[in-house]
């Protein structure tokens, strides 16, 4: 296996379709879902999959050309999972979230991972209260619907492993008692590359915990014009409001999403094929560490969750491609002789994805 990309065209995160006027993405122009005329020009949101594609536009209204980015981030609240954002500073990786939850109308709390922060600064801890002569329980920020761990690459292990409960089990213990977070739960945690100074890597146990891994990168040319733009013209990134950014939707949308999202079907061709790119990741020569079986669920969940967004009721080889790279390039290892080489791992997921047999 080499990392020489196949000569077909690179698979990526695409952006779902936009909400096209008086139906639901992914449905014919004939057809129309109950109790919207496809006849009557532009119509309000109807259900939660109107409500969540309008999300992306009013995230765009203070983020420029990351359209791809807030699917994946709403991949993972369907999914039930958690994102990990890499990028130089400086790309509206904290920005984005904040407009996120804005747009969703979701409590969020933000940490800024720094080498002193403590685990009980996330989790909560028992302070002595002098009235009742004992001890209460604290919460920490992690107690919120969207949890911001921003530049989480920026603190030792130790404070990284207390989010593993969380992330997981979707509960913190604290002296033996355990506490649910809310639900919606969501771990956004952004990270610059790793080799930037004064960075810890994350280890794999933490890294299985994410769903996805986005990267987001420079804005072209007349993306970086937009946002030069706008800036001249008065936009604050800390009042979002006044950029018009509003939410279009909710926890009790999520809810009816997911369960709408775990109701779509998957072939056995496509279940085999999610589970032949898994195991050609084990055998091929520049990783040492390939994708576990929970990372094959992974990419499973994550390509139902993008049918649905997408508007459809089965998942096709297509979703799994589309979500091959964000759901398993954090889950390998390259071979140390591989990284001198100057090989990725991005470009061994796609060399794998262009020698797989797809399912027709």
């Amino acid at each position: 296996m080499t990392a020489q990309h196949p000569e077909t065209q690179q698979p990526h995160l695409p952006p779902a379709p936009q909400l096209q006027p008086g139906r639901l993405p992914g449905q014919p122009a004939a057809a129309s879902p109950a109790g919207l005329d496809g006849d009557a020009g532009p119509a309000s949101p109807a259900g939660p999959a109107a409500a969540l594609l309008q999300v992306r536009a009013e995230v765009a209204k203070a983020v420029v050309g990351q359209d791809a980015t807030v699917t994946g981030l709403l991949v993972a609240l369907l999914a039930g999972g958690h994102v990990l954002l890499e990028g130089v500073p400086g790309v509206a990786k904290t920005l984005l979230v904040r407009a996120l939850s804005t747009a969703l109308d979701l409590d969020m709390k933000r940490v800024q991972f720094t080498p002193d922060l403590m685990p009980g600064d996330i989790t909560g801890s028992l302070v002595y209260d002098a009235h009742t002569a004992g001890f209460t329980f604290r919460e920490g920020p992690v107690f919120t619907n969207i949890l911001l761990a921003d530049e989480i690459n920026r603190t030792p292990p130790k404070t990284q492993a207390a989010l593993l409960e969380a992330m997981e089990e979707h509960q913190v213990s604290v002296d033996g008692v355990s506490r649910k977070l809310p639900a919606p739960f969501l771990v956004a945690a952004t990270q610059n590359p790793v080799e930037y100074e004064g960075t810890y890597p994350l280890p794999e146990a933490q890294l299985d915990r994410f769903l996805l891994k986005l990267t987001m990168e420079l804005p072209e040319r007349e993306e970086e014009i937009e946002v030069i733009r706008r800036h001249s013209l008065g936009f604050d990134p800390q009042d979002l409001h006044a950029a018009g950014v509003r939410a279009v939707a909710g926890a009790a949308d999520l809810a009816q999403a997911r369960e709408a999202a775990a109701r779509v079907s998957v072939a056995a061709e496509v279940l085999a094929y999610v589970v032949d790119l898994a195991r050609a990741t084990r055998t091929a020569p520049s990783f040492q560490l390939g994708v576990s079986p929970r990372g094959a669920t992974a990419l499973l969940k994550c390509a139902r969750a993008y049918a649905w967004l997408c508007g459809r009721s089965f998942v096709t080889p297509d979703d799994v491609k589309a979500l091959a790279l964000p759901a398993l390039r954090h889950r390998v290892s390259l071979r140390p002789e591989a990284e001198m080489d100057g090989v990725s791992a991005d470009g061994v997921l796609l060399s794998i994805l262009g020698t797989v047999p797809v399912p027709r």
